[in-house]
């Protein structure tokens, strides 16, 4: 007997879209509802809720966006119970009420999951033949084909599952539709799969990603994307496919966090973690408990904080218990109304008429109980003395006693100090203080209000400080006073001017001699002044001015007998005739000038003298003829050609100086003088 073939069932996107051409067809072509599914897919998926209010203005458009919401909705929670089965071969869900919407969808895709990779497990066929449902169908065979550890199948399949059963309806019951599908077992990709006939698309599962390669999938990380929904006061943790929000701080004392992220009361009673003592009962209130006695204390009793029954006296009490011509009798838990008798208790007596106990007004004169100065109160069967105030009663001396409210409450009455005096106190501030109206409180006093420093005044808490303006320093005898620093006479005083330092009040000016410097751009070294570049020397046509170190000289000089000036410096010997004396002249004889200070460091070579060119074979000697008088110069060979004259010792005091130096040298068996005149001025040093 062959069965009927079920009657076609459009699947869930298909209604849902054949409802949408018809509120389209209502609504006009001016509400976008494709938009309106757009949204509603939207909050399904950021919000996992659909009971959202909805802005739209169109009536059918909010109806769209919720039918769609509620779709995504059902397909995410299909996702979730199919990775549930594929995860933990189990279906237990993490939602705590199993009767909720969301918990009933999971646990139906997860089971419908379990049984189709039994099916597989087992070598049955994927075709499920049992009264489960069409979408329950469509999960079961998806997971039966893909028979995985790692389930690739999400409810975005269901429609391509749904196409795919419709088409095997009409196909014979003996043809596999799925033997041509190339998503059959899952196909390349790693998640989801779909054959649109002309490729295969692969899409990945809610919380995930696709990779580049169009294949694999990565999970999502919504904590940093920002698409997660975590309250304030939460963080947010990264799950593989999702994510869960955790509360920053704790609840306080008192509470527990729960798994969902509240805070819930602790029952400190019921968990035995109170500190109440036998004798008391726990009972709870939010984030504490109180401890409650456990004994009732009958009529007549009052209870204390120790939970103790004190005895009331009634008969103390303002209204008398009692009616006239009785006396109150105080009794355990009670009192006793007994008719007068002529014995009265103490500070009691019989009336006139002998029928009730009277008080006794122990303070009526001419008695003086209290002691002269102080006021007696009478009370009924009794009487107290009262003292002034910040006086107490001593009842051994019978005297009113001051109080030193200082010691009694040490810290608590003033703000720094505090003094007692006869029945009050005083308050008192330390220095830099003062007193506040209040009489009690101490608040800084700006000292530098009154100009204590000679120049700068910096209030701190409790003093001053006076400090002083650049080129003064503060004296060391009173603190307060600003004394001028003389720069001049530091340690470091004698490198601050290169020439002299001269100081004023604040600060110091640097100065250079009077004639020949100039003082520096940077105020502290001198600058020699060049007079022969500037144009200010006096020298005439015939000279030449040479700058020195502070001043300049003019020179001029001619050539000795048989000499003729060759060059501005230098002197050729003439042709010698018959003059005997002749050749014994130096053939040439050349001036020269230099200039240095007295403070030059010694030695030091001043000139150097040799042959233009040397020969080999060449020797030579060099002497100082005249103007080393003093012994300040010497002269030192170098090599066989060439020698230096050098400064020994220092000069002590400015002053020019003509040296004259003779070279012999000694070529091819002949010997040839040279002359150098050196005009050697000295300057002072700065």
């Amino acid at each position: 007997m062959e069965r009927a073939p079920p009657s076609p069932r459009l699947p869930l996107p298909l209604l849902l879209l054949g409802g949408l051409s018809l509120l389209a067809a209502r609504a006009g072509a001016d509400v976008p509802l494709e938009a309106c599914c757009a949204d509603g897919h939207r909050m399904a998926t950021q919000h996992r809720d659909c009971s959202l209010p909805y802005a739209s203005e169109s009536k059918e458009c909010r109806m769209v966006q919720e039918q769609c919401c509620h779709n995504q909705l059902e397909e995410l929670h299909c996702a979730t119970g199919i990775n549930l089965a594929n995860e933990q071969d189990g279906c237990t869900t993490p939602y705590g009420d199993n009767a909720s919407l969301e918990a009933m969808f999971v646990k139906r895709c997860c089971h419908c999951c379990l049984l189709g990779r039994a099916a597989q497990a087992q070598g049955q066929s994927c075709e499920y033949n049992l009264m489960v449902g069409y979408q329950c169908g469509l999960v079961f065979r998806a997971c039966c084909v893909k028979g995985q550890e790692t389930a690739d199948f999400a409810p975005g399949d269901v429609g391509d599952l749904q196409e795919t059963a419709k088409i095997s309806e009409v196909k014979e019951e003996q043809e596999d539709p799925y033997l041509n599908d190339r998503c059959r077992g899952g196909g390349p990709c790693k998640q989801q799969c779909r054959d649109t006939g002309e490729e295969v698309v692969c899409s990945c599962f809610v919380g995930y990603q696709l990779l580049p390669d169009g294949v694999s999938c990565e999970d999502i990380n919504e904590c940093i994307t920002g698409s997660h929904n975590c309250r304030l006061g939460e963080n947010c943790i990264n799950t593989v496919g999702s994510f869960r929000c955790q509360r920053e701080s704790s609840c306080g004392t008192g509470y527990e966090l729960t798994e969902n992220n509240d805070c819930k009361d602790i029952d400190e009673c019921e968990s035995g973690i109170h500190n109440c003592l036998p004798d008391f009962i726990c009972q709870n209130t939010l984030g504490s408990f109180r401890c409650r006695p456990k004994l009732q204390c009958k009529s007549g009793f009052i209870q204390d904080a120790l939970g103790n029954c004190i005895d009331i006296n009634e008969c103390l009490s303002i209204s008398a218990p009692c009616p006239v011509g009785q006396t109150c009798i105080n009794t355990e838990g009670s009192y006793t109304c007994q008719k007068n008798v002529p014995n009265c208790g103490r500070g009691y007596h019989l009336n006139d008429e002998g029928t009730r106990c009277v008080d006794v007004d122990e303070c009526s004169p001419p008695a003086e109980p209290c002691g002269p100065g102080h006021r007696c109160v009478n009370s009924p069967g009794s009487f107290r003395c009262e003292c002034k105030a910040g006086y107490y009663f001593d009842g051994i001396s019978r005297t009113c006693i001051d109080i030193n409210e200082c010691r009694r409450y040490p810290g608590r009455l003033c703000g720094h100090k505090c003094e007692n005096t006869p029945g009050s106190y005083f308050c008192s501030c330390t220095v830099g203080f003062r007193l506040l109206a209040d009489g009690r409180s101490c608040e800084d006093m700006n000292e530098c209000n009154s100009s204590p420093c000679s120049q700068e005044c910096a209030n701190v808490y409790g003093s001053y400080q006076c400090y002083c303006r650049r080129g003064y320093q503060l004296s060391d005898v009173d603190g307060v006073t600003c004394e001028d620093i003389d720069e001049c006479a530091l340690p470091t005083g004698g490198h601050i001017c290169s020439y002299r330092c001269i100081n004023f009040p604040g600060s110091f000016q640097c100065s250079c001699p009077s004639s020949g410097y100039r003082l520096a751009p940077n105020g502290r070294n001198c600058q020699d002044i060049d007079e022969c570049v500037t144009g200010i020397h006096n020298c005439s046509v015939n000279e030449t001015c040479f700058n020195i170190q502070g001043g300049f000289r003019c020179l001029a000089f001619e050539c000795p007998e048989n000499y003729r000036r060759s060059a501005d410096t230098r002197c050729e010997r003439l042709p010698c005739h018959e003059n005997q004396e002749c050749p014994k002249l130096p053939l040439r004889i050349t001036y020269y000038h230099l200039s240095f200070p007295t403070n030059i460091h010694v030695p030091a070579v001043v000139f150097r003298m040799g042959p233009s060119s040397a020969v080999p074979g060449d020797s030579m000697q060099l002497a100082i003829t005249s103007g080393n008088e003093e012994g300040f110069f010497t002269t030192q060979k170098v090599s066989h050609h060439s020698g230096v004259v050098a400064l020994t010792k220092p000069v002590p005091e400015p002053r020019d100086l003509l040296l004259t130096v003779k070279m012999d040298l000694y070529r091819h068996g002949t010997v040839s003088s040279f002359v150098a005149k050196l005009f050697i001025f000295v300057s002072a040093e700065l």
